[in-house]
């Protein structure tokens, strides 16, 4: 029986298959592989899956696939968890790496539990635009993170409707062809915020999503509302420390920091995708 070496890594609360790819060892088609590993209850159960392959740039390339098996640009708290495994397999020879992404070169450094990434710039931020739901017409803000992310100010977090919102947004005809992420915030003082946040290709509410906390940071600092780093509390009670420098049009000297814990390492058999 076919066997896939993976380890599952759990960073704020999002989890991942983690697979070392750079001797191409999983099917060619990604997408029903992805989809079928990342199902829950049949499956490992995953947000995602993260794939460490050859580079000629950096010490290694993260691709990463959403758990619906569509490849994104990047995930933050993903990229954090690929930094820990890459560490621990040795896969590069220190704490302190580089690795390609589609949004650009990340630098990570791991210490211990946790890994402080170093982000591409943020981009195409738009503030204070309308957008109409199917309820009524809201006053969002958006800003390209690696991904894209749509964010709204609310007063009441524990009650927002963070799914049937977030999944109008995400369809919404504003930002198609791809779509868009949707945030919740609540600021709690100029360094803090509470955040709940709907991804696109998980088309779900998460525990906690890297480059959300890093767009509604942005988004914050560029109304006024907080000063760099911001401390964000996210669903799952993690918590994820970002660190910017506002631009004219996104953000530059963006940092993430925040826990990557392995979880278990094993083997993926037939069973675990073909079914």
């Amino acid at each position: 029986m076919e066997k896939i070496k993976f380890s599952k890594l759990s960073g704020a609360g999002n989890d991942f298959v983690i697979i070392d790819n750079r001797q191409n060892v999983i099917p060619a088609d990604k997408f029903g592989f992805v989809s079928k590993v990342c199902a829950r209850r049949v499956s490992v159960g995953a947000d995602g899956l993260l794939l460490v392959e050859k580079s000629d740039v950096a010490d290694f390339r993260m691709r990463y696939f959403n758990a619906d098996g569509g490849e994104v640009e990047t995930c933050g708290n993903g990229a954090r968890c690929i930094a820990r495994f890459a560490y621990t397999e040795k896969i590069v020879p220190s704490n302190k790496m580089e690795f390609e992404t589609r949004a650009g070169i990340y630098g990570a450094e791991v210490i211990g539990e946790n890994v402080k990434l170093h982000m591409s710039d943020a981009v195409d931020m738009r503030l204070n635009f309308p957008l109409k739901l199917s309820d009524r017409t809201y006053d969002v803000s958006f800003v390209n993170s690696g991904v894209p992310h749509v964010v709204y100010f609310v007063d009441d977090l524990e009650n927002t409707e963070v799914v049937r919102m977030g999944s109008e947004t995400r369809y919404h005809s504003d930002f198609q062809p791809d779509g868009t992420n949707a945030n919740f915030i609540k600021m709690r003082s100029e360094n803090e915020l509470d955040i709940r946040t709907y991804e696109r290709g998980v088309e779900d509410e998460t525990l906690a999503c890297g480059t959300g906390c890093i767009a509604s940071s942005i988004i914050a600092v560029a109304s006024g509302k907080a000063k760099s780093p911001i401390v964000a509390h996210t669903r799952g009670g993690y918590l994820l420390k970002v660190y910017l420098t506002l631009g004219d049009e996104g953000a530059k000297e963006v940092h993430l920091e925040g826990d990557a814990r392995i979880i278990y390492t094993g083997y993926l058999l037939n069973d675990s995708w073909d079914y």
